[in-house]
C-alpha cells in the first residue's frame, strides 16, 4: 500500500503538469503519466530521506561503566620503588 506522503509528495511533485492542464497547455493523459512517473521517484526520496534520518532522536543507554577497586601492592613491588 502506498503512503499517503507519498502520494502528496508526487502531488507536489506533478504540479507543474497540473497547472499546464489547468491553463490547456497539456492533455490529461500527459499529467497522469507525470503523476505516475513521480509516484516512485517520490518514494524513493521519502524512502531515502527516512534512512538517512532514522538514527536522529534515538538515545542508546551508555554501557555501564566497569567498577574498578583498587588492590593493595605487593610488598616487593613497594620496596622496590622505594629503595631507588
Amino acid at each position: 500500500m502506498i503512503r499517503p506522503a507519498v502520494l502528496l509528495f508526487a502531488l507536489l511533485i506533478s504540479a507543474p503538469a497540473l497547472y499546464r492542464y489547468v491553463v490547456d497547455q497539456l492533455d490529461i493523459t500527459a499529467v497522469l503519466i507525470r503523476f505516475l512517473i513521480a509516484v516512485p521517484v517520490a518514494a524513493i526520496l521519502l524512502a531515502a530521506l527516512k534512512f538517512v534520518t532514522a538514527g536522529y532522536g534515538k538515545t542508546e543507554e551508555e554501557p555501564a561503566a566497569r567498577v574498578v577497586t583498587p588492590s593493595p601492592m605487593e610488598a616487593r613491588e613497594a620496596g622496590s620503588g622505594l629503595s631507588s
